[in-house]
């Protein structure tokens, strides 16, 4: 379990002889990018798929793969040493041998033992062929890991290493680490309903063309997958974007404002929080041309007539509201009157501020610089933060609200 000198940082990466052995190092990275700290137990199958220098090599430890080997820790006992250690167990891959092994309560290899002794929380991620991942036995023993307690990340869908295609797959590293990620995170929403919005809007100018903005959505996806690591059952209401909806969202997905507006009014109906962190239309075409409007030579450019979109957080903070309405204000001057005065129109309890201007900050980056503005006149500014940290700082106060 942690101690108290660490804040849940420390994975023990187990690794099974498979195919997908390789993909373990590229996991160990995007750990490391999140702030953990690994170390790794490779069985002795494993190290013929993917080499143990290379694994010491990333993880900066030595690589443990037999229970004799001299431990450099306190207890003489290796597997209590090491699972003493660790925060959270990560098997990547895990083949058939150990589901079944560790489910059956078998403990004759270092990584079964680590398991065996550890008290906080496992994910086992399975891949195999096909036919191994729906046999009977199989799917029992993946059954039992979940009654004891182990969390297991489903196989996915797609090209095996046999050329066949089916379940089996093992899924990417980007999806182990959310869910690592969602063992790890406080369970404060839990039972919570939560709306985020999310991306751009596209008003449709003919049908060719459309009106729109630089938001990529990252900033909504972050709070989707935060929230949701953090218990919530969150619906995501996205324009359009290239990004990947995270694991355990329900995603609607929208192209004008008006579409969002109704997406958004209808999940937020039985919700506790509305998050707008859309970047919605302020105005769109006020007459959409049928066919492509063309430039003939000579011709003048045609003028285009606007009109105003629905001011969403308005028409919700008027009706049935939820608990806990969050804006977002995005200004390139007056960023504070602006995001004071959004705050106050619209009877928000909180607004998250940022400048375009500020480096950092803004569209396209994975960074944001924000200031939060409370209902009751406080301001904190934040330092500059990865978007997933500053999805919790907001996530932090929304549940302050909540429990007031």
């Amino acid at each position: 379990m942690p101690s108290e000198g660490h804040a849940r940082r420390r994975i023990l990466l187990g690794v099974c002889g498979g195919v997908a052995a390789f993909k373990s190092a590229l996991l160990l990275r995007r750990m490391q990018d999140a702030g953990f700290e690994v170390r790794v137990v490779m069985t002795e199958a494993a190290t013929r798929f993917i080499g143990e220098a290379t694994m010491h090599a990333l993880s900066g430890h030595r690589v443990y793969r037999q229970l004799w080997q001299a431990p450099h820790f306190s207890s003489g006992e290796l597997h209590v040493d090491l699972s003493g250690w660790a925060d959270a167990i990560v098997i990547y891959p895990a083949t058939a041998n150990f589901v079944g092994g560790v489910s059956a309560g078998l403990a004759d290899d270092l990584l079964k033992l680590c398991v065996a002794c550890f008290e906080g929380p496992v994910l086992v991620c399975p891949a195999m062929h096909s036919r191994m991942a729906g046999h009977p036995l199989h799917v029992e023993a993946l059954g039992r890991l979940a009654a004891a307690g182990l969390a297991v990340l489903p196989c996915e869908s797609g090209r095996l290493a046999s050329g066949e295609d089916g379940p089996g797959r093992l899924p990417e590293p980007e999806r182990a680490v959310e869910a690592l990620l969602g063992l790890l995170s406080a369970d404060d929403l839990g039972g919570r309903r939560l709306v985020v919005s999310a991306g751009p809007t596209r008003e449709a100018l003919d049908p060719v063309r459309f009106l729109s903005n630089h938001s990529t959505g990252r900033m909504g996806y972050a709070l989707a997958r935060v929230a949701v690591q953090r218990g919530a059952q969150v619906i995501l209401v996205s324009g359009p974007t290239e990004l990947e909806v995270p694991q355990g969202v329900t995603c609607h997905r929208v192209q004008s404002a008006a579409e969002m507006a109704d997406a958004v009014k209808s999940s937020a109906a039985d919700a506790d929080v509305l998050i707008m962190a859309a970047a919605v239309a302020d105005y769109r075409p006020a007459v959409i041309a049928q066919q492509k409007l063309k430039k003939d030579s000579g011709d003048a450019a045609p003028s285009l007539a606007l009109e105003g979109t629905e001011d969403i957080l308005s028409s919700v903070a008027a009706g049935d509201r939820p608990r806990v309405l969050v804006g977002f204000a995005m200004e390139s001057e007056d960023l504070m009157a602006g995001a004071r005065s959004k705050l106050e129109k619209k009877g928000l309890d909180l607004v998250v501020a940022n400048d375009l201007r500020e480096p950092g900050a803004g569209f396209a980056v994975d960074t944001n610089v924000v200031t939060l503005l409370h209902a009751d006149g406080r301001t904190e500014v934040l330092p500059m933060m990865t978007k997933d940290e500053v999805a919790g700082e907001v996530l932090d106060r929304v549940v302050a609200l909540l429990n007031d």
